[in-house]
């Protein structure tokens, strides 16, 4: 059975993307991730972590960043107990009080969580055990759409731009490495990027792995 359990029939790429609003896009592959059936987000989510735990850089970090999955996106949960089994500190974002930006606390399996404002639950820690970005090895980002060029498109409040805004005129960065995590069915064909947008290093899917050809991801899994 192919991988359209969705019930919007405009594919993956398909869409003029360049010339669609941002809005309409965001609109659509929400719609689309939705749609997944809960087995095909399993298989999703399954396929997601075979694909992370073999590469280099992730076997290489030992703080790693992670998020809990909402809204149909694709689950990193199977990489989360891949992380705590390998002995891995594993963190999820935090919302700042401040400054509309992230942080990361500390998550292990025990952990007590609360809901923040937008009812995603953050784990419950002291100030002095969050990091920043800068601190992390890997960080792992959900989105709702992207291209083959590292772009992607969030839900909108941009807080990992304003997170990651001190990488803004760096070309290259040797950490946190930034990995996209999505459905293959959130692939368009081009996005425009704005230019408060942080690309990623990577982006990866249930089925493959798309390298930024302007970040040297390629080089730390050589």
């Amino acid at each position: 059975m192919p991988d359209n359990n969705y019930s919007n029939n405009r594919q993956s790429d398909d869409i003029d993307s360049e010339h669609e609003p941002i809005a309409t896009i965001r609109q659509l592959k929400r719609t689309q991730r939705q749609a997944l059936a809960a087995s095909l987000q399993q298989k999703h989510s399954q396929a997601l972590s075979q694909n992370i735990i073999k590469q280099k850089t992730y076997l290489n970090s030992e703080h790693i960043a992670f998020y809990i999955a909402n809204d149909g996106e694709i689950d990193p949960y199977p990489i989360i107990e891949h992380a705590w089994s390998s002995n891995k500190s594993v963190y999820l974002p935090v919302l700042s009080p401040s400054n509309n930006s992230l942080y990361f606390a500390p998550y292990g399996a025990k952990s007590e969580l609360k809901l923040n404002r937008y009812n995603i639950p953050e784990p419950v820690c002291q100030p002095a055990d969050l990091l920043k970005a800068s601190q992390l090895d890997l960080l792992l980002l959900p989105l709702v759409a992207f291209d083959t060029r590292g772009n992607r498109v969030g839900m909108g409040g941009g807080f990992y731009d304003r997170t990651l805004s001190y990488l803004q005129h760096q070309r290259s960065h040797e950490k946190p490495a930034l990995l996209g995590l999505a459905h293959e069915i959130q692939k368009v064909a081009q996005l425009e990027s704005q230019k408060w947008d942080i690309p990623m290093d990577a982006i990866v899917t249930e089925k493959q792995l798309y390298t930024n050809p302007d970040r040297s991801y390629n080089d730390k899994n050589n």
